[in-house]
């Protein structure tokens, strides 16, 4: 079974990947949507991070992302402390996912995380896939979510790896830039060589650009 990485910057079009990656029938591991479900009303994570960050709970019973966020970012030791809850966690979810997808005998898995260099995750992944944007498309992108301000943009970056360098260390890099008609067929190329293509190397030996 292979396991591929899929990582980008914010801002850079990984879910639109992803979800291109689901239509193309491959199993994806969303650690985003398990921090979702660990954070919302009755989420394995409420009362711990609710201990850590009091008064971040919301009234639905789960942690408000607005009030936590802006006590985190930029406050390396609170995201040190965030982390030291969540990524246990999200860590044991994908061991049951690929425990699973190696019963039923996949030829390929995706792990989707969007800190996949930062929390050192690649040696967990045979080949890397890196999604990747012009910096003015993805400010845009980015600008017009809810609740996004340039100094939380700003700080978000600041935590993440450069896409330069991400883009250096990847096996495959997608550029989202252009028509998602493009990039589902860049995808599906890179799905089609995994699955049935002669074995490839092994990750960092060969830098493909799709």
């Amino acid at each position: 079974m292979i396991v591929l990485g899929l990582t980008g910057s914010i801002g850079m079009g990984k879910s639109t990947a992803a979800a291109m990656l689901r239509r193309l029938g491959v199993p994806l591991f969303d650690a985003d949507a398990v921090v979702h479900r660990l954070l919302a009303r009755g989420g394995a994570a409420v009362s711990r991070v609710e201990a850590a960050f009091p008064g971040v709970r919301d009234e639905m019973g789960g942690i408000d992302r607005q009030r936590l966020g802006p006590l985190v970012f930029g406050h390396p030791e609170a995201l040190r402390r965030l982390e030291g809850i969540l990524h246990p966690m999200v860590r044991a979810a994908e061991r049951r996912f690929v425990a699973r997808a190696r019963a039923g005998r996949e030829k390929l898995i995706v792990l989707d995380i969007p800190l996949l260099y930062e929390t050192r995750g690649t040696g967990r992944c045979d080949f890397v896939l890196v999604v990747s944007a012009p910096a003015r498309l993805q400010r845009e992108r980015v600008m017009r979510r809810r609740g996004m301000s340039a100094q939380r943009f700003a700080e978000i970056l600041r935590a993440q790896l450069p896409d330069s360098e991400k883009r250096r260390r990847a096996d495959f890099v997608v550029l989202t830039a252009l028509s998602k008609a493009a990039t589902f067929r860049r995808l599906r190329a890179i799905v089609n060589e995994l699955r049935y293509g002669n074995r490839p190397r092994r990750r960092g030996l060969a830098r493909r650009r799709r």
